[in-house]
């Protein structure tokens, strides 16, 4: 259920807005990276202290995706460095975080860095940063002085009934455990010849990629999972990269996914455009794969989610 007070807090005089709810005033969609992106991360602190919350978690976090070859990210490292202690392993679904830090977690999504959470204390507080620089807050329980205090710092905090990005209008998930079952299920797999990668997500649209090989290098594998990653099971790479290539239609749009001379295995999105760099990567590969990423065309084998430590599956990840 949301909780029961909502607030959107903006630089946008609700005066300036249309019937409709248009926003038709003089202000500009981005960031000032001064005093009135200052005003919103005061105004999230104002509302955290009257709720009474000094420590956030990050909840469904993701990254700048579907980057083409030779095409860079919203920015190096989606915002993150120094942020966290050990980089960007440390921004994963679950991870605790002081109100301060999830201050410049909010600033980052303002700029647009490349990075995106919702900010959650279960039941008693929320923070969500929606495009043009809409912050929305949620909160149990009224927060008078906290609305002042958004107005007194030149911005305003307007009531509404629920945070478009409250997790309750999400669509529905599926709790599908990586448990002891899962992992039999790979290594049955593996031996019929079918499964030979486990791509990981750490964070929504970043991929690790693992081999599937004998039990030791499985065990390893589920050890060094990040914390409620999702695993996607797929086939083994291919080494007739030719093939792959010779096969592609006039327009696509896929992710390759490729092992290069020193063993790495690396992906990136790729369509027509990008026809010249992919001949030239898969020329260069061991083995590869060409993977579709049209919703109603991703198909890997099967899915899990690393529970936590008690066996529970807390992340909200679509299946």
């Amino acid at each position: 259920m949301p909780l029961p007070h909502a607030y959107r807090v903006t630089k946008y005089d609700p005066a300036d807005r249309a019937p409709n709810g248009t926003y038709e005033g003089a202000q500009d969609t981005d960031s000032d990276h001064g005093p009135v992106e200052a005003a919103y991360l005061a105004a999230v602190a104002a509302f955290a202290e009257e709720s009474g919350v000094e420590r956030l978690t990050v909840r469904d976090p993701q990254v700048t995706g579907f980057v083409h070859f030779g095409r860079e990210p919203a920015l190096e490292g989606h915002g993150l460095a120094g942020l966290f202690p050990d980089g960007l392993t440390g921004f994963h679904d679950g991870a605790p975080v002081a109100v301060p830090l999830a201050l410049e977690l909010v600033r980052g999504m303002l700029r647009d860095h490349g990075l995106w959470c919702r900010l959650e204390a279960e039941g008693v507080f929320a923070v969500h940063v929606g495009w043009d620089q809409y912050v929305y807050v949620a909160t149990r329980t009224p927060c008078e002085a906290a609305v002042a205090r958004t107005h007194e710092l030149g911005i305003f905090a307007e009531p509404i009934e629920v945070s478009p990005y409250d997790p309750s209008l999400d669509e529905e998930y599926e709790l599908r455990p990586a448990d002891d079952g899962f992992w039999e299920r790979v290594r049955e797999s593996a031996a019929r010849g079918e499964a030979g990668l486990i791509e990981e997500n750490p964070v929504s649209n970043l991929s690790r990629w693992h081999r599937v090989g004998d039990g030791g290098r499985l065990d390893a594998v589920r050890a060094g999972l990040g914390p409620r990653a999702l695993l996607n099971v797929w086939p083994g790479l291919s080494t007739d990269t030719a093939g792959l290539l010779a096969g592609l239609p006039e327009e696509f749009t896929l992710e390759c996914v490729w092992e290069d001379a020193d063993g790495r295995i690396t992906s990136v999105a790729v369509d027509e455009d990008d026809r010249a760099e992919l001949a030239e990567v898969l020329a260069g590969a061991r083995a590869a794969a060409l993977l579709a990423v049209d919703a109603d065309e991703w198909k890997p084998l099967f899915t899990g989610v690393v529970p936590d430590a008690d066996g529970v599956v807390r992340a909200r990840w679509r299946l």
